[in-house]
């Protein structure tokens, strides 16, 4: 095509010379050297037509972004739901997968109405802005950067994977009061921590103004002054050990020291009710796990492979970590174990799993199964809140855990990545184990403060207003039927 345009260029340039040399007059050149002038002019036209085009969403990537946050529903309802569901006792497990699926559903409306706006919205040290309240301004037609230059995705395609993300991080909290708390409560908590903790925390952790806004070392001095305050720091967290499971994990810690223990807590059963839908519920999270992690790269290329390997080989060593260790200790591998030692070793390779190396994962798995064991044993007798389905040994430890050894596995020489560098295009040559690991601490220490700030008011406003706490006997005879009025089982 382009070899018949520059003949009928030429030729229309002939014809045109004789008639009165009109474009070698205005041109100040010979009509003989006309026709590459009127070539020059179409690509000029070319490029500016291109130039004010907005960028096209690759479809491959979108389909896969479609795909990853239909996954993260997947997590929470019903994954998470039968998780927490199977671990409390049978009058209360309608109660716990109301509050999963409620919460769910009312973060969900929340992120539309204001939370994209504050966590993505615009530029800021800890919000974003109200420009996009209620999506305002957000079409069919608008893209969203991912983290290669030139590559975009429909803005509501992650608007849409980021709210599944705001929606199962409070609803993960529930875990550490659950059996006690009154359905108020849970969802007045919800809208305030929502607010004031997940919403900052993420912009602070996320928002940057994407790889293309970066040229030079000015233009990348520009972008980072206007990127949340961790990510200016240089903090690594790829899919949410920071804003999603440290977060929550200290939500609910307080949460259990505030409502107090269950009654009979330490002195009567609480054994799990049903181990089958517990290990049913794990496995989805570990399916639903793939878009958590592999979809937070926002494409379909090598390095979301890549994050998928680093997934699944991160949980089974924690599996093995978590049976093994429980085996050797107590003389028995459980269910529960196996299936705690999942979730926890999903949970630490979270901040990691774009990070670092196959091996590096496998290891970041082992020791997260080992020390979130720990967690909901020793730690939590240390502690002394009856933390019901183990919140905080779980998401808590294991976010802090894998947010930590992040900054360790990331190093080059250790399989992982390192820092990329936008100006350059291509992997940082510097990288110093130690600073990193100091930036992920403090990543980690801001977050366990923030959250734990937030909960504490937002905790202590909801007692005030509604209440925290349901009466004794409706606890003795489970929330399934006094909140909710009815039951999971018939006799």
């Amino acid at each position: 095509m382009n070899r018949i345009a520059r003949t009928l260029a030429l030729v229309a340039a002939l014809c045109l010379a004789p008639v009165g040399g009109a474009i070698a007059a205005d041109t100040g050149t010979p009509a003989a050297n006309a026709a590459p002038i009127l070539l020059a002019q179409a690509d000029a036209k070319k490029d500016e037509a291109a130039a004010a085009a907005p960028p096209v969403p690759n479809k491959g990537d979108t389909t896969w972004m479609l795909v990853a946050t239909a996954l993260v529903v997947l997590m929470t309802i019903p994954g998470l739901a039968l998780f927490y569901g199977g671990l409390v006792r049978s009058k209360n497990m309608l109660s716990v997968l109301m509050q999963v699926m409620v919460v769910f559903s009312l973060m969900s409306l929340l992120w539309i109405i204001y939370g994209y706006t504050l966590a993505f919205g615009g530029a800021g040290s800890f919000y974003g802005s109200f420009d996009k309240l209620f999506l305002k301004g957000v079409t069919t037609d608008s893209v969203a950067a991912t983290f290669s230059k030139g590559v975009y995705i429909p803005e509501y395609v992650f608007i849409a994977f980021q709210g599944t993300f705001a929606a199962i991080t409070p609803a993960l909290i529930v875990g550490a009061f659950a059996e006690r708390i009154k359905f108020s409560a849970v969802l007045l908590f919800c809208v305030l921590w929502f607010t004031f903790s997940y919403l900052p925390i993420a912009h602070m952790v996320w928002y940057w103004d994407g790889p293309d806004a970066i040229t030079d070392a000015q233009t990348l001095e520009a972008v980072t002054a206007s990127a949340g305050w961790l990510w200016r720091e240089g903090a690594l967290d790829f899919a949410g050990g920071t804003v999603v499971h440290i977060n929550a994990g200290v939500a609910g810690l307080v949460g259990a020291y505030m409502l107090g223990k269950r009654i009979g807590y330490g002195r009567e059963s609480m054994a799990p009710h049903s181990l089958a839908f517990t290990m049913v519920g794990a496995s989805l999270l570990w399916v639903g796990w793939f878009g958590f992690n592999a979809g937070s790269n926002l494409e379909a290329n090598g390095l979301t492979a890549l994050v998928m390997i680093n997934t699944t080989v991160a949980t089974a060593a924690a599996v093995l970590g978590w049976t093994f260790a429980e085996w050797m200790s107590r003389g028995k591998p459980s269910m529960l174990g196996a299936a705690s030692g999942a979730v926890a070793g999903l949970v630490a390779i979270t901040p990691a799993c774009g990070f670092v190396g196959p091996m590096g994962a496998i290891v970041i798995g082992l020791v997260s199964g080992v020390v979130c064991l720990w967690g909901v044993n020793g730690l939590k007798r240390m502690l002394g809140a009856d933390d019901s389905l183990d919140v905080f040994g779980v998401h808590g430890v294991g976010g802090i855990l894998g947010a930590l050894l992040t900054g360790v596995f990331a190093a080059p020489a250790l399989g992982g990545s390192g820092i990329f560098d936008y100006v350059a295009n291509a992997a940082s040559a510097d990288y110093s184990i130690a600073g990193q690991v100091w930036t992920q601490l403090k990543g980690v220490l801001l977050t366990i403060v923030w959250s734990g700030v937030v909960s504490v008011v937002a905790f202590k406003l909801v007692d005030m207003i509604v209440g925290l706490r349901v009466p004794e006997d409706e606890e003795r005879e489970g929330l399934d039927i006094t909140s909710h009025g009815e039951s999971a089982y018939h006799s």
